[in-house]
């Protein structure tokens, strides 16, 4: 097991490479904290397009991109400010199953200038082990006044083809359709086939949520984070995305752990930690 450090051409430190048991590797480059890589039994398990910029240019399009403070359109940019900022690496170690890489984000002035104006805190823990990754953020309330936030991990999870995957676990959840414009539909489907751009907000998800294919599925547990959104942007939108090729759309599916359907609130001094922990588990344990 190890820690590999890589730095970009001024000399600046750019992404790190954790490599743990059984060849499992996880890649994360330190703007927007964003994972762009992992892989696990001999596969890679998340989706970046070909066309993404990874320069720092714009967010990162595929990985696990990191929302906060704000989910979707609103007083700031798309998705918040979290995902386009260079966060700083305060730790990397192994332990005794894997190893991890610890990163924070601080407000700053032109966070304190935006319309999210609060002082805060964010730990950023990615751990990895033979099978499993978990993604955690402890966000704390450095402020002298309450805030409120919505967040969310942006996981894009790669697939042999979306005709042959299935998401599961999300029957009988509340969602919003984004796309049909419609309000708390119950999910009718013990297995969900995508087949055209999806764009839902399930709220309230008790249990775990899979992505299957083949004869293995990753499993998505969540911490203290309510809700799951389910996107694939379909032929007719990826080909308008500049960082998107036209057909990869067939080879990813969006299955994004956060709470965005209502707000978390913190006061000063409050700290929250929310999270995931992805698995590759076979299907006979399913």
């Amino acid at each position: 097991m190890s820690v590999q450090r890589f730095n970009n051409a001024a000399g600046e430190l750019e992404r790190v490479v954790l490599s743990g048991p059984k060849d499992a590797s996880v890649e994360i480059y330190v703007f927007g904290a964003t994972v762009t890589s992992w892989k696990s039994m001999g596969k890679e398990r998340l989706f970046v397009s070909k066309q993404a910029k990874l320069d720092g240019s714009k967010a990162v399009r595929g990985g696990i991109p990191l929302v906060f403070p704000q989910f979707g359109p609103g007083d700031l940019p798309q998705h918040g400010f979290a995902r386009t900022r260079k966060w700083t690496l305060v730790e990397a170690a192994e332990h005794g199953e894997g190893v991890y890489a610890r990163f924070e984000l601080l407000d700053n002035e032109e966070t304190r200038a935006s319309k999210w104006p609060y002082k805060f805190s964010i730990q950023y823990t990615v751990d990895l082990t033979a099978t499993k990754l978990s993604t955690i953020m402890k966000y704390e309330n450095v402020d002298d006044q309450p805030f409120e936030f919505t967040s969310l991990m942006h996981t894009y999870f790669r697939v042999p083809s979306i005709a042959d995957t299935v998401v599961t676990g999300l029957k009988n959840a509340v969602y919003t359709d984004k796309i049909r414009g419609t309000d708390g539909a119950k999910e009718e489907r013990d297995n969900i086939r995508v087949d055209a751009n999806e764009d839902r907000v399930y709220k309230d998800v008790p249990g775990n949520v899979s992505v299957g294919y083949g004869n293995e599925h990753i499993l998505i547990r969540r911490f203290n984070f309510k809700d799951v959104v389910l996107w694939n942007p379909w032929a007719h939108n990826a080909a308008e995305m500049s960082d998107f090729g036209n057909d990869e759309y067939s080879e990813m599916i969006c299955v994004e752990a956060g709470t965005v359907a209502s707000k978390i609130a913190l006061c000063p001094g409050q700290v929250i930690s929310c999270g995931q922990l992805l698995s590759v588990e076979s299907n006979a344990k399913h």
